[in-house]
């Protein structure tokens, strides 16, 4: 089933949570809302699911209009951060229960309510755990159980609300991976909300950037990455160096050192802003024949899969650079010394034009 979202706003009192939103989400799609908090993500997705209700605009699924459906009626799966299970049932009878609770005349026979939830439990890897409660589960666990319950009711649409916020990190990585091959294997339409960058980039096959009530770029992982369509985008996604520069003939310059930029439109500044990942950075221990500013040691963490170096040069503050081990091997280097570093690429901000 298809996703529109039509100019949706909402307000909460004074407060703008949604302002003229338009989204298009196609069968099949796993789609991340990932913003920080108050950018309106969520109030977005409990109006796709009808638990909130639009003070403008219109939600359709395929080409249905249901913004004043009911939450049933729009058979929708929902899965919250905090699992939602009910404690005093077993881990059967909380995926058991969007069943047991249909219309009778929908409702299926007690043999296939059986046949359908071990069916679940063996597909979130839970079935030896039918007859336990939530409680005697891990975290991890409880939300495998929490979206069995919500896939037992057939949804034509699966929304989740943070389901990894509540989990630790090993846990969170296991289980993204874990949705990721469901996902793939039901083809379901899933629309889920996080403020994490690294989740959404290795989950959903497109991202929408909210901030401040408004959808400011829809694409691939790909495209958000590295095509940022403004400042925020690129600064919220991942980690970012600014540096304050110049624009002239098309060239930056951070200081007396030219900075490779996408190719653009021709435009002069003396007020650029130079954006620069950390592992866009090269360090040298002298100066190279390229273009390159020196550079002070304050910092080096050699854990992990990169060396992250923390930095400080003559007219800007402390900057990061990450490099490989073995090129952290081979520099030798050490808090206090001074170094050269030279930009591999950037991407060049000027007030809110983007080259």
């Amino acid at each position: 089933m298809s996703i529109e979202i039509q100019n949706i706003s909402k307000a909460f009192g004074p407060f703008r949570a949604l302002k003229n939103v338009s989204l298009q989400v196609p069968t099949g799609e796993l789609v991340a809302l990932l913003g920080p908090s108050g950018c309106g993500k969520t109030t977005l997705l409990r109006i796709i699911a009808g638990l909130e209700k639009p003070d403008a605009g219109s939600v359709w699924f395929d080409e249905r209009d249901a913004t004043h459906e009911s939450v049933r009626s729009r058979k929708v799966g929902f899965v919250f951060q905090h699992y939602a299970l009910f404690r005093h049932m077993t881990v059967f009878e909380n995926v058991a229960f969007g069943l047991r609770v249909r219309p009778k005349s929908t409702r299926p026979s007690e043999k296939e309510i059986q046949e359908k939830v071990h069916s679940l439990l063996a597909m979130v890897q839970l079935d030896w755990l039918a007859d336990r409660y939530p409680s005697q589960l891990s975290g991890g666990q409880r939300q495998r159980v929490a979206l069995a319950r919500a896939l037992a009711v057939e949804p034509h649409l699966l929304l989740l609300d943070e389901p990894f916020g509540a989990l630790d990190a090993r846990v969170r990585k296991e289980l993204r991976r874990w949705l990721r091959r469901l996902h793939d294997e039901l083809h379901i339409t899933s629309v889920f909300v996080t403020h994490d960058q690294e989740e959404a980039m290795e989950l959903a096959n497109r991202v929408v950037v909210m901030n401040q009530g408004e959808v400011v770029q829809v694409g691939t992982p790909e495209e958000v990455y590295n095509h940022p369509a403004n400042a925020f985008v690129y600064h919220f996604l991942g980690d970012v160096n600014l540096f304050h520069g110049r624009v002239k003939g098309g060239v930056a310059y951070i200081g007396g050192t030219q900075v490779a930029i996408p190719a653009g439109e021709q435009l002069d500044s003396d007020q650029a802003v130079i954006y620069i990942r950390p592992h866009q950075l090269a360090i040298e221990r002298h100066a190279p024949n390229g273009n390159a500013f020196p550079a002070r040691v304050l910092h080096i963490n050699p854990a992990g899969s990169q060396v992250k170096v923390e930095l400080i040069s003559p007219g800007s503050g402390p900057f990061d650079v990450e490099i490989p081990h073995d090129t952290y091997r081979a520099l030798q280097l050490a808090v206090g010394m001074d170094v050269f570093v030279s930009p591999k690429q950037a991407q060049l901000f000027v007030e809110d034009y983007v080259i």
